[in-house]
């Protein structure tokens, strides 16, 4: 045994950083395992720079699917974090909540205590908003939620283009109402990129009482069906990091499933095919894997007025310099300042669209421009019905999984994504846009009919980099869960999950708020406290969702 602690947790990322810190809080030792390193430096701080470190081999993991057959065999990129504060580290910084109804719907999955009115108040716990007093918010929380100053006119406009197609306007879609268009939320505070590392695994290293272990961590050891620590492969040797207390994965949605299997807690049949023996047959382990697709609908502008006026090695280092000098300008944004949530059609009952609205037309990895001065609308539907699976590729802890998605598996999401382009396209036909589209880039005013829309998904649809579900949360007599309401892996002792492995279904928007409140509440089941009041706040939505699609 190398080094001890009362509690071990596998994963600086966005679950285990809240973790940590609220364990750290309470007076405990505990020990984080992470495979990264520091997220020390421009790249991963400056906002403006989001495009880089996901693309980085010294903080990406360079996960990627296997062939998928809906897209035409294409292997998606699936970053995921490999660095103090995971995938918030690395990610586009942008802040939802979800709906309100994603997690009553968790609740009726089988996660007792996880509706909306039970996390409710742990989202405010995290939060420290800067939009000013409202019920619905945290405004002491150590994690800082700002908005952009959408000085670019491009961004009140995509949001009047949707008030002019007959939406709502919401002031807050992570407050009482998430349908309409609206001002778009991010974590980043003075400039900087707000991760869970600056939030959480900070302030907790100054107690003194967390200690972190860079290393890959190979499995977790029992005794028995218990949980007593973790081993690793540090600087060529392989240790055992002792737990006194519990092991907690906050690995991500992949390599938490990985994990679980390598310590034999996962379907039988596929662990014995690999040599493993098995302590806990679980069928559901690396089933459920879900994502959101979607695709870059871009427009070229009519007025030189976009992004890509910076977009060449002379912008790009005055940008750089303004950040690095005063943390202002272009580079203290993620530039995701305008967004929208939609309903699809009549008789949804809350949205299943959302829009990320972008000043310039490139690609999410930045590694091309389109045709000059252009911008675009990030868009996709929420809940598809398609799922994957995560599956050893080797008993050897060092080989990457398999990730298999099974995008567009499901009739369903391609009849949901046709409508998302055309309920796009009607947007930017509104006035307000109009005055600003010089053509559709992309699809393009050639494609028109379902087969042609079809087509366009199959080659161009991307990853938003949302993969969740892998280890879900539900009743403990189900067959089908991993984990129980309070974290518990089904079948052992001393050994919980804490990530967006555990989420029933994927959540309304951007993963990685409910995946620091998935850490935050999981704290306070562990230190056996009783959860935080209820707070039952009834969210706004559409009163004639029954007959109108707006």
């Amino acid at each position: 045994m190398a080094q001890s602690a009362e509690f071990v947790i596998v994963g600086a990322g966005s679950g285990g950083s809240a973790l940590a810190y609220r364990l750290v809080e309470a007076g405990r030792d505990v020990l984080v395992i992470e495979h990264g390193g520091s997220d020390a430096g421009p790249f991963i701080q400056m906002p403006g720079a989001l495009s880089y470190p996901m693309n980085m081999a010294i903080y990406d993991w360079g996960f990627a699917s296997q062939p998928e057959p809906g897209l035409g065999g294409r292997r998606l990129a699936t970053p995921r974090g490999k660095v103090l504060g995971g995938s918030s580290s690395v990610n586009g910084m942008v802040y939802v909540r979800g709906h309100a109804r994603d997690f009553d719907h968790w609740e009726a999955m089988g996660a007792q205590g996880w509706g909306f009115a039970d996390v409710l108040p742990y989202f405010k716990r995290m939060e420290h908003w800067h939009g000013g007093a409202s019920e619905w918010r945290g405004a002491s929380g150590p994690l800082h939620v700002t908005r952009g100053p959408r000085r670019n006119p491009l961004f009140d406009a995509f949001i009047a283009a949707g008030q002019q197609a007959g939406y709502p306007v919401s002031e807050d879609y992570n407050g009482a109402r998430q349908e309409g268009f609206g001002p778009m939320e991010a974590t980043i505070y003075k400039g900087r990129r707000w991760s869970a590392a600056n939030a959480y695994l900070r302030p907790a290293l100054k107690t003194g009482r967390l200690r972190i272990v860079r290393a890959l961590a190979r499995r977790v050891v029992f005794e028995g069906k218990r949980a007593v620590g973790v081993e690793v492969e540090r600087k060529g040797r392989i240790e055992v990091i002792a737990a006194g207390r519990e092991v907690v994965l906050a690995a991500s949605s992949i390599n938490t499933p990985k994990l679980l299997m390598l310590s034999g807690i996962g379907p039988a049949d596929h662990l014995r095919e690999h040599g493993i023996e098995v302590l806990a047959d679980r069928a559901g382990v690396g089933e459920n894997l879900q994502d959101h697709l979607e695709i870059y609908m871009q427009f070229a502008a009519l007025k030189p007025i976009t992004l890509y006026r910076y977009w060449n090695l002379f912008g790009k280092a005055w940008v750089g310099a303004q950040w690095l000098m005063s943390g202002t300008g272009l580079g203290a944004s993620n530039q995701f300042e305008a967004c929208g949530f939609i309903r699809s059609d009549a008789g949804i009952d809350y949205p299943d669209i959302q829009y990320h609205f972008l000043p310039i037309a490139v690609r999410y990895d930045g590694k091309a421009a389109a045709e000059g001065h252009g911008f675009q609308v990030h868009t996709g539907p929420m809940r598809s019905k398609s799922r994957g699976s995560v599956r050893l590729a080797s008993s050897d802890p060092a080989v990457a999984p398999e990730i298999r998605f099974n995008y567009m598996s499901h009739p369903d999401d391609w009849a949901e994504f046709r409508k998302c382009i055309r309920l796009t396209r009607e947007i930017f036909e509104q006035p307000a846009m109009a005055a600003h589209v010089k053509h559709e880039i992309q699809p393009g005013d050639a494609v028109q009919s379902d087969a042609e829309i079809d087509a366009f998904i199959r080659e161009h649809a991307e990853s938003a980099y949302h993969p969740c579900g892998t280890a879900r949360m539900g009743a403990a007599d189900d067959p089908g869960a991993v984990v129980d309401p309070e974290g518990r892996v089904i079948g052992v002792e001393g050994l919980r999950v804490a990530d967006s492995s555990v989420f029933p279904r994927i959540t309304n928007g951007n993963l990685n708020a409910p995946s620091i409140m998935v850490g935050e509440k999981v704290a306070d089941h562990l230190l056996g406290r009783d959860p935080l009041a209820r707070e039952n706040l009834v969210p706004e939505g559409a009163s004639n969702w029954q007959v109108t699609q707006r």
